[in-house]
């Protein structure tokens, strides 16, 4: 092997033996010591970084050694003013300088102006990054997946802190951070020993404004108007189809520019409006792949044989209103060469009203009216494996309708405090924080129908494909004489009422030491201690609805017994003419259900399992190495480093049988996880570079699968080899669960060019040494567990129980391409315009599938899009920009939350949407620092469409419509005002 040069960040040059090298990198990486936190500059639209003004940079940038005196350097405010950066080009230019600048592979996205994001919502910006996707909530851009993984396996920090969250588990809904209050965000693809709070997947970290960045005060106005195309679906419920954004930011610096000061506040009052569709199953009724041959189903007349028809439907429009208060503030302080800090605080109120009002119908002989359900008229269409009724008429349709009434109300609150003393060589921090989400949500639903089991005929028209139908039912779903409360379906109760409460905080504690060196390949290391104390508690009652005069036991309740609905709880019809229906019946749900209908608790099985709580204490020591040096004649640079965790996690929730409540139950477990990592970063040429990534990632897994609440019960078994034993059964939580593990390869080039021009291509590999899945074990042990049926005993304390559990194997790859181009770098008449575009491929293997509730039960991980693509057109110049946008992803199995807070998965098919933003600056005259904006979200109104793999009753396959859902097009108007 030859021997090669390396030169010092001071100036001096040694030879040293490539193996050496390879050695001395690897004993660092498995030995190196707990270490704390970079604490370099971040870029700030320069193509070089800045010297520190005292804030905390991003983990992944190198350390610059310290001044010999050992104070802090200082930046004169006359020098700042490059730091204030305008538009799309400066956006991208800083972006790419933070990606270019560290050590790490990272993307990035920077805003525009203070409190101008360039879309609509962070979450937005996110999922036109390389390797990112988005999953939609309520119509919105929410939750990110990162290079084909779930949200469950992505980290999020704000300033470098862990979020708590609303949800029930890890992943963080975007849409609760004010995109007007977010200066960036940086996303860590490969890890970094000195980022807490990593994801499997990769973490992403929201960095809010630094005031002593800026030269001067600043005040910053935003009004913008929204407007749902759908319109106002649910008259009377205190929705619309209008909103409004609105923000302010004030930022300002004084004594001598060593005290920072930025205030920001946003409104959000957003309206959305679903148009929904959902095939409930389809199947053929009669003939050799029907019911009537294969399961003994009574024939169905006027059915042509072998024909695939729709058995049932829901069809319903949901209005809904959200405001979002924000609020941010951060105080500044660097009095001193020697002493620097930061107290930063974020606090958000979420309040969410929904009214989700429809019909639904059976239209098979399983279902009510249980018999008489006959066609006429019908009406086939090619298909596949059978032909498709597609029209004709139904009789014997007892409609089912229900209207329900949602609301959230949600609290975010995080508070950091970073306190930093330049000590000569050494630099020493101390980073205090606390972070909470606390929900409470109501929810309550009421049922009505034709009096006495009344059924109607239905004219029917079904696509065979994405779309809505057309249904035309011969009585009017609208008329309060027609239609009465009582229990169409015979479901065995009127109606339901839920109160949920969930809270989740995290008190975090934070030590480290950085110091700069001079020693062999090493130009700085860092070592560190983090503490965080992890609670998140969910409690949640239900209550059944009856109405006044019936029953409410199997003996006394009766299915058909009715009543009017109060004319003073009546609200103008719901719109349901997108599906064929004119109207549905509307009315105050909470009105009806406190004055119409008494109440009694009915917490089933489901409903106990969602009262627990789960604790995760968790001591992290790391330790961080840069390297700053040659190899061959190449500038190499990176760092290599580990984390040390220890998780002592536990849980408290409840044992039930069936539905009954039988006990407490506790549990929990400890573990130790290595973490080595590193990063290296070879400058080929003139800002070419080539980077690698070696890395073992751990992400816990979902805080619901952790908690012990577990239904269980014994039984005498009475055939079978057992046959006479008292055996234990079960299913539950799992307070034992060790976290997902994952050694990832990482490797990229980059070339940049112009100002903000690059190409980059990116492949890794992901091999799952830890995955978890549910398995039924044979010998479970229930000696904690209370038999609640003293009459048997059991043989023995073990049995069969089903769990979420560990399993090994399984992996993912991928293949990544991004470039931004400028046109004024291919001909002078494209000055202003430019482009990005990226485009990914991604698969990935499990060994056993963890969801099972999806037919045909998948192999890839949950929320994996083979193929993301994005692009983005835009032109700026002379004040004039313009700038659209469209994603792209192709089908993935996402996790949805259904009613009353309930967990799912569902298969998405591919989605494209479309955004538009045009916009005005003006730079002279009165109206300077004015601009005004014009964004159209969803521009083509894409659907969210999804499909159902089942069976005929012969049990041959087939792919039909299941889900088909429009939100409309979002419509802002408005300007930004900056002082």
């Amino acid at each position: 092997m030859g021997s090669r040069q390396m030169r010092m960040s001071g100036g001096r040059t040694v030879s040293v033996d490539r193996r050496v090298l390879v050695v001395a990198c690897a004993a660092a990486w498995l030995c190196a010591a707990p270490g704390g936190v970079v604490l370099a500059q971040e870029a700030t639209g320069q193509s070089e970084a800045k010297p520190a003004t005292g804030e905390q940079a991003t983990p992944g940038q190198q350390q610059k050694p310290a001044p010999a005196n050992g104070k802090k350097p200082k930046v004169a405010a006359s020098q700042l003013s490059a730091v204030v950066v305008n538009g799309i080009s400066s956006s991208i230019q800083n972006a790419l300088n933070t990606k270019m600048n560290s050590d790490d592979i990272v993307e990035a996205i920077s805003a525009e102006d203070i409190g101008k994001l360039p879309d609509v919502s962070i979450a937005d910006s996110l999922a036109r990054l390389p390797g990112l996707a988005t999953q939609r909530v309520d119509g919105q851009a929410s939750a990110i997946s990162i290079r084909g993984l779930s949200p469950d396996f992505a980290g999020t920090t704000l300033n470098g802190r862990e979020q708590a969250t609303i949800g029930e588990n890890r992943g963080v809904e975007y849409d609760q951070y004010p995109s007007e209050l977010i200066n960036g965000a940086t996303v860590y693809k490969t890890p970094d020993a000195s980022v807490i709070g990593q994801g499997l997947a990769g973490t992403v970290d929201l960095q809010t404004i630094n005031p002593l960045d800026l030269s001067k005060r600043t005040m910053v106005f935003n009004l913008r108007g929204d407007h749902n195309t759908n319109g106002n679906l649910n008259p009377g419920t205190g929705t619309s189809e209008n909103g409004h954004r609105a923000s302010f930011s004030y930022i300002d610096q004084f004594l001598d520019h060593t005290l920072g000061v930025a205030i920001g506040f946003a409104q959000l009052d957003q309206p959305t409006q679903l148009k929904h569709y959902k095939a409930w199953w389809w199947g053929a009724d009669n003939g050799s792949a029907g019911m009537d041959q294969n399961w003994g189903a009574p024939t169905v007349p006027g059915m042509p044989d072998n024909v695939n028809a729709l058995q049932g439907m829901e069809l319903f429009a949901q209005s809904q209103k959200q405001k979002r208060d924000g609020l941010m503030a951060v105080l500044e302080w660097a009095p001193n060469e020697t002493y620097y800090s930061k107290l930063d605080m974020y606090y958000s109120t979420f309040n969410k009203r929904a009214f989700k009002n429809g019909v639904s119908w059976n239209s098979n002989v399983y279902g009510p009216p249980y018999d008489g359900i006959s066609y006429s008229n019908v009406g086939i269409s090619p298909g596949s494996p059978l032909p498709v009724a597609t029209s004709g008429t139904m009789s014997g349709i007892a409609p089912i309708l229900q209207n329900d009434y949602n609301k959230e109300h949600d609290k975010l609150y995080s508070i950091g405090w970073n306190n930093k003393l330049y000590l000569g060589d050494w630099t020493t921090s101390l980073d205090l924080s606390s972070s909470s989400a606390r929900v409470k949500l109501h929810d309550a639903y009421l049922f009505s129908g034709l009096a006495n089991g009344g059924t109607t005929s239905v004219n029917f028209y079904t696509p065979g494909g994405p779309g809505y139908p057309d249904f035309s039912p011969a009585a009017n779903l609208a008329d309060p004489s027609t239609v009465v409360f009582t229990d169409p379906a015979g479901w065995g109760y009127n109606g339901r009422e839920e109160f949920d409460s969930q809270t989740d905080r995290i008190n975090a504690l934070r030590l480290q030491v950085s110091r700069s060196l001079n020693w062999w390949i090493f130009s700085g290391m860092d070592l560190g201690f983090d503490y965080s104390d992890r609670t998140k508690t969910k409690h949640a009652d239900v209550n059944f609805a009856w109405l006044n005069g019936n029953g409410d036991t199997s003996a006394t309740y009766q299915s058909t017994f009715s009543a009017p609905v109060s004319p003073a709880f009546l609200y103008g019809p719901t719109s349901l003419g997108y599906g064929g229906i004119p109207a549905a019946l509307n009315y105050n749900v909470l009105g009806a259900l406190y004055n119409q209908f008494y109440l009694t608790p009915e917490n089933g099985q489901g409903d106990w399992s969602r009262n627990y709580t789960v604790e995760e204490k968790v001591p992290l020591a790391y330790a961080k190495f840069n390297i700053e040096t040659e190899l061959a004649g190449l500038p190499l640079r990176g760092n290599v480093g580990v984390q040390f965790v220890h998780t002592d996690q536990s849980s408290t929730a409840l044992q039930t049988n069936g539905n009954t409540l039988v006990g407490q139950l506790h549990g929990g477990t400890t573990y130790n996880n290595v973490l080595p990592s590193l990063n290296l970063v070879a400058t080929l040429g003139d800002r070419q570079y080539l980077r690698f990534g070696l890395a073992k990632t751990m992400t816990r897994g979902r805080i619901d699968d952790e908690k012990v609440s577990s239904s269980a019960s014994v039984a005498r078994v009475t055939a079978g080899p057992q046959a006479g034993q008292v055996v234990w059964s079960g299913s539950g939580g799992n307070p034992l669960l060790k976290p997902y593990v994952a050694v990832g390869t990482d490797i990229s080039w980059e070339k940049y060019f112009g100002k903000a021009s690059y190409v980059s291509v990116a492949v890794f590999k992901k091999n799952l040494l830890n995955y978890i899945y549910n398995k039924t074990i044979l010998d479970y042990s229930f000696k904690s567990y209370i038999n609640n049926t003293p009459t048997l005993t059991p043989t023995s304390d073990t049995g069969s129980f089903t769990l979420p559990q560990n399993g090994t194997g399984g992996s993912m790859n991928g293949l990544e391409l991004a470039g931004s181009l400028e046109g004024g770098l291919l001909a002078h008449a494209l000055e202003g315009f430019g482009v990005q575009a990226n485009y990914s491929l991604t698969n990935s293997t499990i060994p056993t599938s963890s969801i099972s509730e999806i037919p045909g039960g998948p192999k890839t991980l949950p929320g994996l899009s083979h193929k993301v693509g994005n692009i983005t057109l835009y032109y700026e110049r002379n004040g004039f920009s313009a700038r659209i946008a469209q994603r792209y992803r192709s089908s993935f199995t996402g996790e949805a939350v259904a009613l009353f807070d309930q967990l799912g998965y569902t298969k998405i098919q591919a989605n494209r949407q479309t955004d538009l933003q045009l916009e005005y600056d003006f730079s002279q005259g009165s109206l300077n620092g004015l601009s005004i904006l014009l964004q159209v979200n969803n521009l083509s109104n894409s659907p969210d469409v999804q499909v159902q793999y089942a069976t005929l009753a012969n049990n041959v396959p087939m792919t039909m419509p299941l889900w088909y859902d429009t939100w409309g097009r979002t419509v802002l108007l408005g300007f930004n005002y900056k002082l």
